[in-house]
């Protein structure tokens, strides 16, 4: 098991691609702090680890503070005495629109849970990772990287990440801490129902599945599983790196 004994934190792990992830974690070893603002997702999640023979806690949060991020942390380390890994997987878009279109609520609150939170996350987890040389994967997007029509606040978020993972992974490199960064495509999770049923109803769905060169969307297992080797010891040389899971959509 590629992730046995490692203590960690998954953000929005009650559904989507957090829920797949944390899944697979702990069928790889791993012992779960499950985070977000839904408790009765989390807790549904937890539950369904520790019946298939994990383990598995919830902390009810929001990342977009910091006394909550910071709490957060500090309630995984009082229980474990430990932490070996940060997944930021918590995300959301807010606003389908041109930034004229933007209003700044919808840019602040966008930017608020697609970059602060996760920042604010791993500013009160890098001290507990450098004592165990842990590692933070950030859930980035596709987007982030090739950019996105009607997407102005999101793909700035996403974007930001990129940056800040390459940042934080020289910044602590020398304490042996490890930052990377996974970009998934359209993937058919809960957060993508009501943008793909759109699709569906205005007649894009074909063209946008065939942006995708592999010739369908994802799996959260894909992203899960992307997830499992850059959090794991098989990965412990590689830093700084941004993973594009998207059946080729950033080179089709």
């Amino acid at each position: 098991m590629r992730l046995s004994e490692k203590i960690a934190i998954i953000t929005g792990g009650g559904s989507g691609l957090g829920r797949a992830i944390a899944q697979l974690f702990a069928r790889e070893g791993a012992t779960l702090v499950l985070a977000g603002r839904r408790r009765a997702r989390l807790e549904v999640t937890a539950s369904d680890i520790v019946d298939a023979g994990g383990k598995a806690t919830v902390v009810e949060a929001d990342i977009t503070k910091a006394i909550d991020a910071a709490a957060l942390i500090r309630a995984t380390i009082d229980k474990y005495g430990r932490l070996d890994i940060l997944v930021n997987n918590a995300g959301a878009m807010l606003s389908r629109t041109s930034a004229v279109d933007c209003s700044p609520t919808e840019w602040q609150q966008t930017i608020e849970i697609n970059l602060t939170g996760p920042y604010l996350c791993s500013k009160y987890a890098i001290p507990e990772l450098i004592k165990t040389r842990g590692n933070v994967l950030f859930i980035s997007s596709v987007f982030a990287l090739i950019g996105g029509k009607k997407r102005a606040a999101y793909v700035a978020a996403k974007g930001g990440l990129l940056s800040l993972v390459r940042g934080m992974a020289l910044d602590f490199a020398p304490n042996g801490v490890r930052f990377n960064a996974i970009c998934p495509a359209y993937i058919e999770t809960e957060m993508n129902q009501d943008l793909l049923g759109e699709l569906r109803r205005t007649g894009e769905f074909d063209a946008v599945l065939k942006q995708h060169p592999l010739g369908s969307f994802g799996e959260p297992a894909d992203v899960a599983y992307a997830a499992v080797y850059l959090a794991s010891d098989e990965a412990k040389w590689i830093t700084g790196v941004v993973l594009p899971v998207d059946g080729g959509m950033s080179i089709g």
